[in-house]
């Protein structure tokens, strides 16, 4: 059984952040019909649902009926989202069942300091309700220090906000009950038209992990947001034939041994930081 599996429910983002990949695939949003689909052929595969590879989920009209569904098939969802909507949507996804959510942070690097401001208030309070219904809340800061002078502020607000107790760990700290912050380094997302240097490669994808994208396609991981790796579609083919499949079966194999079986892999830097 796999630790978790991505699902994107719409590729469609309401920012342009500096970091983040993009894509030109046509804009699309996953149908119910679609998500109760994929929900009941995955039972066997993971407890575990993210909502997303590229794309804000909060968009989601169908969100809050997405996270009811997979919970009544007995899965827990977390999200990861850049936090812009939440003051909007969250109650309606807390109301549904969410388990854990992400939220990336580093997404406002670029505003204005009294938006940043009033983007961290908002947070901070959705953060306080949401933990004390015992939903799990991580705020990430995957920016290895890209701005300095934002991350101070927005470390500043928090703890304003939140209290200031924290207790580091080596991933970063624990704010209080169910309210975490992560440190991460900020990464090259693997493009196939990029020359990567290295010998070995070993990635996570297919042996903890595998995506899906918004039109059905199944990929390795959650890098490959344009589809690069197509193993197959899990609307129209078996999600265990899939997995099962020669291409799949190559990329685990060779992961096993350090190689890069797929020229995508290849043109990963994700894929070496697991080699020591």
């Amino acid at each position: 059984m796999y630790n978790k599996v991505y699902i994107e429910i719409t590729n469609v983002c309401n920012m342009n952040c500096s970091f983040c990949h993009g894509t030109k695939r046509t804009p699309r949003q996953m149908t119910k019909a679609e998500f109760s689909n994929i929900a009941s052929k995955l039972k066997s595969q993971t407890k575990y649902l993210y909502y997303h590879l590229l794309g804000e989920p909060l968009i989601h009209p169908l969100l809050p009926q997405f996270l009811t569904i997979a919970k009544n098939e007995g899965f827990k969802s977390i999200i990861t989202t850049n936090g812009t909507l939440l003051n909007e949507r969250g109650d309606d996804i807390l109301n549904a069942g969410v388990h854990k959510i992400n939220v990336s942070l580093h997404s406002y690097e670029g505003g204005a300091e009294s938006e940043h401001a009033k983007y961290i208030s908002d947070i901070a309070s959705f953060a306080k309700r949401a933990s004390g219904l015992g939903v799990i809340i991580v705020f990430r800061l995957w920016n290895n220090g890209f701005d300095k002078k934002v991350t101070n502020a927005t470390l500043s607000l928090l703890k304003n906000y939140l209290g200031d107790n924290w207790v580091e760990n080596s991933r970063g700290v624990k704010i209080s009950d169910n309210i975490y912050l992560e440190w991460g380094k900020r990464f090259e997302w693997p493009d196939i038209n990029e020359n990567i240097k290295g010998e070995k490669f070993f990635c996570y994808g297919l042996k903890d992990q595998f995506g899906i994208l918004v039109d059905g396609t199944v990929v390795p991981c959650c890098l490959d947001c344009d589809g690069v790796i197509n193993l197959g579609n899990i609307y129209k083919e078996d999600i265990e034939s899939i997995l099962n499949s020669k291409r799949a079966k190559d990329i685990v194999n060779g992961f096993r041994l350090g190689v890069a079986s797929e020229e995508l892999c290849k043109k990963c830097g994700y894929a070496q930081r697991f080699i020591k």
